[in-house]
């Protein structure tokens, strides 16, 4: 039985090589084949439309990149459940285990489901969902010192690169 496999896996194998040597020898005929003449108006990223202004480089939202991930996560979670859910069917595994295959099977899943959407849960929680973020409010601080003494420091030191003691802030000498 194990040769059959490794006969199957040298199939698999040989589909590979040969898929990647088909799309070597397409890109290397294309580009000994293809007329190379550039020119300045070649080279350009404009295609049709209005010309761009600026770097086609410009800032870009992180929120983007949140989104796309947590959409990939989740795009990659039915890959996985999909030949769980096709396996978890097979009546002659779960009949093989007494049922044990069923049971073991539900809870492995249950827990990859439960962790991706504690995930899910917490990103939802700190806001990185919400589009339009609310305003950052900075809370207000409450020194013991009293403002005139800041006061004070910065008309004494203004301009000048020198350590202070609290002494002389308090005498204003």
């Amino acid at each position: 039985m194990l040769e059959g496999q490794v006969s199957e896996f040298g199939g698999i194998l040989l589909f590979i090589i040969g898929g990647i040597l088909f799309v070597l020898i397409a890109m290397t005929a294309a580009r000994l084949l293809r007329p190379n003449r550039p020119n300045e108006e070649k080279l350009t990223s404009y295609e049709c439309g209005e010309e761009a202004v600026g770097s086609a480089w410009g800032p870009f939202n992180v929120r983007f990149y949140i989104i796309a991930l947590i959409f990939i996560l989740f795009d990659i979670e039915l890959v996985f459940l999909f030949p769980w859910a096709v396996v978890f069917g097979q009546k002659e595994l779960i009949a093989a285990t007494n049922g044990l295959w069923g049971w073991f099977a539900l809870a492995e899943m249950a827990i990859f489901i439960i962790i991706l959407a504690t995930g899910l849960a917490y990103a939802w929680a700190k806001g990185y969902l919400d589009w339009i973020r609310p305003e950052i409010k900075v809370p207000a601080f409450e020194s013991k010192v009293p403002a005139q003494l800041y006061q004070k420091l910065n008309e004494m030191y203004k301009g000048k690169q020198a350590p202070v003691s609290e002494e002389t802030l308090i005498s204003g000498k």
